[in-house]
């Protein structure tokens, strides 16, 4: 593999990695907007399911982001358990689904 091939892989990589952080960003932003939407604190239902955290500092900066339930569309709660899924938090989901239960 020549010099060219490995720095366009590298460019490559770094572009898929990227890409997978703002995904992964929108998907903390669509999980914490939810939770206002629902009355819940984002960073306590976290904390529910990542007790060994200190804390999400990528949630913190999103939370940044959030508007209230006025300014903000509906996101159903399948929606949310989707992209949670989608991004293996699985605990995080559990939690939700307990959200969702004890609120119907």
């Amino acid at each position: 593999m020549d010099e060219y091939q490995k720095e366009r892989n590298k460019q490559i990589e770094e572009a898929v990695i990227e890409s997978y952080k703002q995904e992964e960003e929108m998907m903390i932003l669509v999980f914490a907007q939810w939770c206002v939407n629902n009355g819940l604190d984002p960073a306590e239902l976290y904390m529910q399911a990542y007790p060994d955290q200190q804390s999400n500092e990528r949630l913190q900066q999103v939370q940044k982001l959030i508007v209230s339930k006025e300014e903000a569309g509906d996101i159903p709660d399948d929606t949310v358990l989707g992209v949670l899924s989608m991004f293996g938090n699985d605990d995080l989901a559990m939690v939700v689904s307990e959200a969702i239960a004890a609120r119907k």
